[in-house]
């Protein structure tokens, strides 16, 4: 199946093409650097690390380009709180921006470029504007002539009559239309200024990822990314700018993910609302995050709750156990006999097809990982079957199956740690938190294993009683019984 992404700009799932054959150029945009990064920036983070990861499997080359927002006006409002210098606190949260990214273990992009190296570039793509008539300098500032591109709106779906009639916005003699939009800042005293044609002054927002865009993937590229909050004005105004100075289409294909929110509510450093990476990092793993991001399709908004995460800690544990257990295994038996039916080696043997058409349906991960966790189900369905001992057919698709789901696993940064290891700490862990050594634990469960053979209850329920004293919940299951911690 071709792969297909959702398109902002045209509101349906459009064939991948990339101009240059099997070379994916894209473009993101990235964080302004004036504070730690809360859980919406790692969804940002982690879609795109998923999006580049997929491709890359797929055997794509893929040329990743993700800008840092070095010189703002909230930059400088918190430099100014703080009383120190506006780069260094830009460069010291693109430092604390690389901490929380390695502890997620992103894939970093091929090229970062920041705002403030890119001036020239910026100033350039602003006189190209001028010249052609769509922007014009006044009071120091330089603004962009909405009315001169007659696309403007096309990405959001908005009208530029019915913007104009329903914009609350600040009266400003400088502008001819109140629409207009700044491409460059005239100098304030106090704030960081670069020379211009049109006097000192600062870039505006919209017009950096125009410029580093153009200087890394071209006029046109492939696929440009960031969340749905972007659509309106930034990436509307770049479209704007960067076809009304080439004439040609900017990006063939928009991608926009859906809000982190808490109950409902969008998750925003202005709503104060907001828990950073670093933050939920302490209380549980990268690769459980990761699960929990991905268990819902990208445009989809992502409720965050402690509730969820604990799924995914538990998901992620049952993974884990599954390829344990299926490292462990002895060797397959050539006498042995076989255990796996037709239907489930078939679903087994096809896992990674139906993987790479779940992906390819716009990187739907939720549909994806459900079917890697089917196909744990039906592994241990196989070895409960088996008894510890499977035939040679049997033991080559378990291990061929376990090994496809750790690559599989891979594409969404999960399942890449040694399962064996894995369980082993899970159970110290256990362990390290009750008084009771694993020996004790296991003859406990074997005395209340006996008393439930012989009917003996008030023994069963005293052993339960005595392990539940110590934090100890037991589980009968299919596999026998097995012990948690509280």
């Amino acid at each position: 199946m071709p792969l297909r992404i959702y398109n902002t700009l045209t509101r349906k799932k459009e064939l991948l093409q990339p101009i240059e054959d099997n070379h994916v150029k894209l473009y993101v945009c990235g964080i302004t650097s004036y504070d730690y990064c809360h859980i919406g920036h790692a969804r940002s983070a982690l879609v795109f690390d998923m999006v580049v990861r997929y491709l890359r499997y797929r055997g794509y080359k893929v040329t990743f380009v993700r800008n840092f927002t070095d010189i703002d006006d909230k930059i400088i409002k918190r430099a100014n709180e703080q009383d120190i210098d506006s780069a260094a606190l830009a460069l010291r949260f693109i430092d604390e921006f690389y901490t929380d990214m390695d502890a997620l273990g992103t894939v970093r992009p091929d090229i970062e470029p920041k705002a403030t190296e890119h001036i020239g570039e910026m100033t350039e793509l602003i006189q190209t504007l001028i010249d052609k008539g769509m922007a014009y300098p006044s009071g120091g500032d330089v603004y962009f002539r909405v009315e001169r591109y007659d696309g403007y709106g096309r990405l959001s779906g908005r009208s530029l009559e019915d913007m104009q009639a329903g914009a609350r916005i600040e009266v400003n003699e400088q502008k001819e239309n109140p629409m207009d939009f700044v491409l460059w800042k005239a100098a304030k005293p106090g704030e960081p200024k670069w020379t211009s044609p049109w006097g000192d002054g600062r870039p505006g927002w919209h017009i950096e990822c125009s410029a580093m865009s153009k200087k890394y993937l071209g006029a046109t590229f492939d696929i440009h990314g960031g969340g749905k909050d972007l659509i309106f004005p930034h990436h509307e105004n770049e479209i704007a700018q960067s076809c009304g100075a080439s004439g040609m289409e900017f990006a063939n294909l928009w991608m926009h993910h859906g809000f982190v929110t808490i109950k409902d509510e969008k998750m925003s450093k202005s709503l104060g609302n907001f828990l950073t990476i670093r933050d939920v990092l302490q209380q549980y793993s990268a690769e459980e995050l990761r699960l929990f991001i991905f268990s819902t399709q990208y445009r989809n908004p992502l409720d965050f709750s402690e509730h969820a995460l604990q799924d995914a800690r538990a998901g992620l544990e049952r993974m884990y156990d599954c390829l344990a257990k299926i490292e462990q295994l002895p060797a397959g038996d050539e006498q042995g006999p076989q255990v796996v039916g037709k239907k489930d080696r078939d679903k087994l043997e096809s896992l990674e097809e139906r993987f790479q058409h779940a992906m390819d349906n716009d990187f739907n991960t939720a549909q994806a990982l459900g079917l890697l966790f089917d196909a744990v189900k039906t592994l241990n369905k196989v070895l409960r079957a088996a008894g510890g001992q499977v035939a040679a057919d049997d033991y080559n698709l378990l291990t061929t199956t376990a090994a496809t789901i750790k690559q599989l696993g891979e594409v969404v940064g999960i399942l890449q740690h040694d399962p064996v290891e894995v369980m082993q700490q899970k159970k110290e862990q256990l362990l390290a938190a009750i008084d009771l050594s694993e020996a004790e634990i296991s003859n406990l469960i074997e005395k209340r294993n006996q008393a439930r053979a012989n009917k003996d209850w008030a023994t069963s329920d005293e052993v339960r009683d005595t392990l539940l004293a110590s934090n100890i919940v037991l589980k009968d299951g299919p596999d026998g019984t097995t012990w948690d911690v509280k």
